[in-house]
């Protein structure tokens, strides 16, 4: 059976959790991303999968049930063409079906025939092959116990037709093929082929074992190529992601372990990106693990495979930590989308939730993936990896040092300074030089920044929710600045007080939408930070922002009244203004200096844990 076949009978099955999508968390914190990216594996609610046709089987990782506990019935037991003949499926609870006709003489040859539907509200016509509505199913999960639908029968029928149906009480208890009542024409001869199916060949159950204590790292870096996060982590830890791979003559022991209360799974690529890749899961199914194969191609949801060749199965679920082992061959030709194990593969590390019933979601958060492709054949290493792209990692670095230090240091000055650093630097003054030094920093590093998410995704992201429409906004705005600048009026003329409030209001509109953004990219799949210390620890940058303006603020206020002259017999009393400006400025260079190694500290610990993702 070729993958596409897999993929579109798996949709059978998974249609019927498919109201889980509306349980996930949306918008920015949402994790897909890639990945397997913010919503669970697709379900199939509406009941069109009509490319299960064939085979009329889910394959998702678990295995159709042996005895059928439904029943199909129908009105005749002999047909002509053109006759209505009503068909019934009934039995215990359930939320999925899928009913045909087939030649009674090749029960694996195509649906004929087709159908009318008894009740549009629970059940739909779809298309098997080129004959339209050749297949009945459901139209939503809900609860059911008896379906109806009447089938006519084709000018070109064959002497016998029998129903068959596929029928899902939940996601990992099924029935597939559910042998109906055959009919037959009048006067053909007695059908001597005998009414069963050819079964698909079942992967023979593989013995599993459970893991009497915890993997260790030894042999790391020695005997066995490893890959750990956080580096030189313990595989017992709470915190640790590990995976091992261990070389005996043509087959290799692999060793995963990881913190997840759903399942921990890696994937062996091509390149960086989720898509034609071989997946191996370890899924914790009502504390028990079951340990699966899954080619994933492009983007879409993994889909289980029934064959995987994976030996000697062991597991083990302690503290909220998973650990699953098995052993597979170096080259497994007879299992489609294996890949050889002695070639050079980037490796993923993934880990998410899962149902009770074992159908899984989409990763928490950004898979950690390996710096670099290795061939977990050569010689042994003991690596570790990266949940962002260095290409996102330099954006969100670039950003912070922009819109946390260049610029807040560049508006302090202009709003402060200017009493400060009157002198001339170059035909300007100090401040001016310094301020204009700062801003075109700021607009330099944030231009750098806007282009390398573009060329990381190839183009734009419908994934990031809001932040890089706010970051457009940003970028707008940071080049709008410095060229109305360019145009400004000289400083007395008539609409230089229109100019003053534009360019203020222009660069605190930039400075606040770049602290919302960078809010929303910090706990954005391919960055996702450390939460909910980012969120706290970008509240107190920004306490720590306003309070030190407020203070400069409070404080040039004071020394306004400070100054005031009182004219009293035109004689200045209290402090001359030369004093006064002197204390002044002291005061202010205590307070900036102060809020430089301040912002650093911030800006420091943003980029440690940036470095550390």
């Amino acid at each position: 059976m070729g993958a596409k076949g897999k993929n579109d009978l798996c949709k059978l099955h998974q249609l019927v959790a498919a109201d889980k999508e509306m349980e996930l968390p949306g918008l920015t914190r949402t994790l897909w991303i890639f990945t397997f990216l913010s919503v669970p594996v697709a379900g199939y609610p509406n009941g069109k999968v009509k490319e299960a046709c064939s085979s009329m089987r889910p394959l998702h990782g678990h295995f159709p049930q042996p005895s059928p506990v439904h029943t199909i019935s129908v009105n005749v037991t002999v047909f002509r063409p053109g006759d209505h003949i009503k068909v019934s499926l009934s039995g215990p609870v359930f939320e999925g079906f899928f009913i045909q006709a087939r030649n009674a003489e090749n029960l694996d040859g195509p649906a004929i025939g087709s159908f009318i539907l008894a009740d549009e509200r629970i059940s739909q016509l779809l298309t098997c092959g080129r004959v339209k509505n050749s297949a009945v199913s459901h139209t939503s999960k809900s609860k059911k116990n008896h379906v109806e639908a009447y089938w006519v029968s084709p000018t070109d029928a064959p002497e016998h037709v029998q129903f068959l149906a596929t029928v899902v009480e939940k996601y990992k208890l099924f029935w597939v093929k559910i042998l109906g009542p055959v009919i037959s024409q009048p006067n053909a001869p007695p059908l001597t082929i005998p009414t069963s199916i050819t079964p698909d060949t079942l992967p023979t159950s593989q013995p599993v074992s459970h893991l009497t204590k915890s993997f260790n790292a030894s042999g790391c870096g020695n005997t066995k190529f490893c890959i750990r996060n956080p580096p030189k982590c313990d595989p017992g830890a709470a915190d640790c992601f590990f995976l091992s791979f261990k070389q005996n003559n043509h087959s290799m022991l692999i060793e995963m372990s990881g913190p997840s209360e759903g399942y921990i799974a890696f994937a062996l690529s091509h390149d960086q990106w989720m898509g034609d890749d071989d997946a191996y899961l370890c899924i914790n199914e009502d504390h028990r693990i079951n340990v699966n194969t899954a080619y994933l191609s492009g983007r879409t949801p993994p889909v289980l495979d029934s064959e995987n060749g994976l030996e000697d199965i062991s597991w083990r679920v302690a503290d909220g930590v998973v650990q699953c082992s098995f052993r597979r061959n170096l080259h497994l030709p007879a299992y489609k989308g294996r890949f050889n194990l002695d070639a050079n593969y980037y490796i993923f590390l993934a880990d998410g939730e899962a149902s009770e019933g074992g159908l899984i979601y989409k990763h928490n958060r950004q898979p950690l993936i390996t710096n670099g492709m290795y061939n977990v054949t050569d010689s042994p290493k003991d690596v570790g990896g990266s949940r962002s792209p260095l290409l996102l990692k330099v954006h969100a670095s670039l950003m912070f040092v922009a819109w946390m230090t260049t610029v807040s240091i560049g508006v302090i000055v202009a709003r402060f300074f200017k009493p400060v650093w009157p002198y001339s630097l170059f035909g300007k003054e100090i401040w001016f030089q310094v301020h204009r030094m700062l801003m075109l920093t700021t607009v330099l590093l944030t231009s750098i920044a806007f282009v390398l998410p573009f060329i990381y995704r190839g183009g734009w992201s419908e994934r990031a929710g809001f932040h890089p429409y706010l970051g457009c906004t940003v970028m707008a705005l940071a080049i709008f600045q410095p060229l109305m600048a360019g145009f400004r009026p000289p400083p007395h003329a008539p609409r230089r007080h229109v100019f003053n409030w534009v360019h203020w209001s222009t660069g605190t509109t930039a400075r606040i939408l770049a602290v919302v953004t960078m809010f929303l990219g910090m706990d954005l799949p391919a960055l996702n930070l450390p939460d909910p210390w980012d969120t706290y620890t970008m509240i107190g940058f920004v306490a720590w922002h306003v309070g030190i303006d407020v203070l400069l603020e409070i404080h040039s206020y004071c020394l306004i009244r400070k100054v005031e002259v009182i004219d009293d017999d035109r004689i200045q009393i209290l402090q001359s203004l030369t004093s006064a400006e002197a204390e002044g400025h002291t005061f202010k260079q205590i307070m900036l200096t102060i809020y430089i190694c301040g912002n650093a500290a911030f800006l420091i610990t943003f980029l440690t844990a940036i470095h550390q993702v």
